[in-house]
């Protein structure tokens, strides 16, 4: 019988980054979830279409914004984020098992947001010219989801508190700078985005709050833990501290990053 988390690995596996999102948005949240199957390893993950070309991040080339296809780089940078939101969101719910029920349907409906942002971003690229696939492209989240792939407390650690918090902090300079140039539309998106990535943080705050009550952690030393373990990259200012508060960073952690 199909479950919520067995339902997932359609969407991850499709290689069509629209038929992805529009699979993504299609997810029953409704269907029965199955938190105990350990599901065998889907061959092909994360599906991904030939372009854009994967580069290191050093290698992605600055356009001015002043351009159409400055702020079309930028809106598919952007883009590009939330192809691999979509992936990471279906990836935690399929591979770890004896969560608690809420916890999948916490993803799967997260990864429906960041299909919609997706469809938001690469419509409006469209509208310029451009597609997706148009501009390379960094590996940086998914580079980071396979190094957690064996502990479900490090992925939320590392991906939503860490890598999805980081924009956070960007989010209102980058859409400032699109509405500067004249890109209201985009700012509006960003506004949308923004707004709903803080829930998705928040989610990764309770879920990493509830593993590690679980285990007997403490969540601060154990995040700085995770961070030299895996890697993680440095966190640098200028940081969002109302967007962090709202989603559940608490006054100690953000002494930390201030520090």
């Amino acid at each position: 019988m199909l479950s919520l988390r067995t339902s997932v690995i359609g969407p991850l596996l499709t290689q069509d980054a629209v038929a992805k999102a529009q699979d993504t948005l299609a997810l029953n949240l409704e269907l029965p979830v199955d938190t105990e199957t350990d599901i065998a390893l889907p061959v092909g993950i994360p599906g991904r279409p030939p372009k854009p070309t994967l580069v290191s991040p050093k290698a992605i080339k600055k356009i001015s914004l002043i351009t159409t296809e400055g702020r079309a780089a930028l809106l598919h940078a952007l883009a590009h984020i939330e192809f691999n939101a979509i992936n990471l969101a279906l990836d935690i719910v399929w591979r770890f098992s004896g969560m608690p029920e809420q916890f999948y349907r916490d993803w799967v409906r997260i990864a429906k947001e960041e299909a919609f942002h997706f469809t938001l971003l690469r419509d409006h690229l469209v509208s310029l010219g451009f597609d997706y696939g148009d501009f390379d492209a960094h590996n940086t989240l998914w580079e980071m989801a396979e190094k957690t792939k064996d502990d479900v407390l490090a992925r939320v650690a590392l991906v939503p508190r860490t890598l999805e918090a980081r924009g956070l902090d960007a989010s209102p300079a980058v859409r400032n700078k699109l509405v500067s140039v004249g890109d209201r539309e985009a700012g509006e998106i960003l506004s949308v985005i923004l707004k709903d990535e803080i829930g998705h943080v928040a989610t990764g705050n309770h879920w990493y709050r509830w593993i590690c009550s679980q285990r007997q952690l403490d969540p601060i030393s154990t995040y700085a833990e995770l961070t030299k373990k895996y890697d993680a990259p440095k966190l640098l200012p200028p940081f969002n501290l109302e967007a962090r508060r709202l989603a559940g960073f608490e006054e100690a952690e953000l002494r930390q990053l201030v520090l």
